[in-house]
């Protein structure tokens, strides 16, 4: 009896480490090497908890990670909205040709990298270009453009995972809307980027304050816990860090950037000193002492 038990012990750890091997290497299947150019991208952000910086765009996901690029081998979405969480990501936009999702495939998230998304809502309805989603807490902002089966026209807020939406007034919010972010775990801090400046709110977009140089077009919008980081542009880009406790403003440092400037912002959650910037005209920038200097990663949107 101890021999058989023995033996059936033995047969128990090489199934379990051969089921572990072949999900490992589905799991590497999932992400193969990237040396091209990318077409489009809506979005850039710190995903879940792997350390991958990943890009949206016109043909799915690539991801730069420890040096390294990657792209998904299937699941070839047009991501046109996309915000990074601490689990992984939400996205808005319309289906791959290896996708039987419905076109536009209205919100989704995803949870594991990118393998499979989960619907929130709108499938069929709608393609939010616009949107921001709480880092921890996963609280919805959005500029819906036309008018579905359950919103209007008008900026929303759901603070429910898309089970209900509260239209925000946006007092004081002035121009179109280029971008929006939402505080990581404080949703009442809310930040939009217009062609008429940067705004701030602090009571869930209902009233809203330029916080920019006023003559500037507002770029791009980042909240972490303390501080809102923005770009905006007036003959040449600035990058600026506002405190959300004292409205201190401190200028961050830019790359050499000629007729261009920075329509997105990450920052790694798990090191605070590494930034990474995408422009205007497909430049992609990591910096690891906090924009002291800066590493060119995509030139004209092809990986370096």
């Amino acid at each position: 009896m101890k021999s058989k038990n023995k033996v059936m012990i033995i047969l128990t750890i090489i199934v379990s480490v051969f089921v572990a091997g072949c999900s490992n290497q589905d799991d590497k299947a999932f992400e193969v090497p990237f040396d091209g150019t990318m077409d489009h991208v809506h979005g850039l952000g710190y995903a879940g908890n792997d350390e991958g910086l990943y890009f949206a765009s016109h043909t799915g996901l690539k991801i730069y990670r420890n040096g390294k690029w990657f792209k998904t081998s299937e699941n070839f979405n047009d991501y046109m909205g996309f915000a990074a969480v601490n689990k992984g990501f939400y996205s808005s936009g319309h289906p791959g040709e290896d996708s039987n999702l419905p076109n536009p495939i209205g919100l989704q998230r995803s949870f594991d990298g990118g393998k499979t998304l989960e619907k929130i809502g709108f499938e069929g309805e709608s393609d939010f270009h616009v949107m921001a989603v709480g880092f921890s807490s996963h609280d919805i902002i959005l500029l819906n453009e036309q008018k579905n089966s359950k919103l209007v026209e008008g900026i929303y807020l759901s603070e429910d995972n898309g089970e209900s939406w509260i239209e925000v007034t946006a007092s004081g919010l002035d121009g179109d809307i280029l971008s929006l972010s939402i505080h990581p775990s404080n949703s009442k801090y809310i930040a939009a980027a217009t062609n008429s400046g940067v705004y701030l709110s602090s009571d869930k977009g209902g009233n809203f304050t330029l916080i920019s140089e006023r003559e500037a077009v507002g770029t791009a919008v980042f909240f972490n816990e303390e501080n809102l980081y923005f770009v905006s542009y007036d003959k040449n880009p600035k990058f600026e860090k506002f405190n959300i406790d004292n409205d201190e403003i401190e200028n961050m440092y830019l790359p050499e950037l000629y007729d261009d400037g920075p329509v997105f912002i990450a920052q790694n959650p798990k090191d605070t000193k590494q930034l990474a910037i995408y422009t205007i005209k497909g430049q992609a920038y990591v910096s690891s002492d906090y924009s002291e200097t800066w590493e060119q990663i995509l030139i004209d949107n092809r990986v370096k």
